[in-house]
């Protein structure tokens, strides 16, 4: 049976590519929890928790915080949202309600 090898064995790039590939995959993880809780579940496809126990436990390399990020989050306005106030309100614009 052939031994595992150990991290020590492995040459310098190898562990740079590693270390490099893990710091993506939890920023990913982390950006893509991050939106999933701002967002409400109108601007979701598919359910939230359903979402993040994907994203928390899947080890993806990255594929499933992307995933979320293109199929998961609604791109079209949803009607029950009002637009933000910076968005009424550009430059020398007069709002009155």
């Amino acid at each position: 049976m052939r031994s595992r090898r150990r991290w020590s064995d492995l040459s310098g790039t190898a562990r740079g590519l590693i270390v490099v590939g893990a710091l993506i995959e939890g920023l990913l993880k982390i950006a893509a929890l991050t939106d999933l809780k701002r967002r409400t579940a109108d601007q979701i496809r598919g359910s939230k928790r359903g979402w993040a126990i994907a994203i928390i436990v899947v080890n993806s390399g990255g594929a499933v915080p992307l995933a979320y990020f293109v199929y998961g989050r609604r791109k079209e306005p949803v009607a029950s949202d009002p637009l933000p106030e910076r968005d009424l309100k550009r430059a020398g614009d007069q709002v009155s309600f």
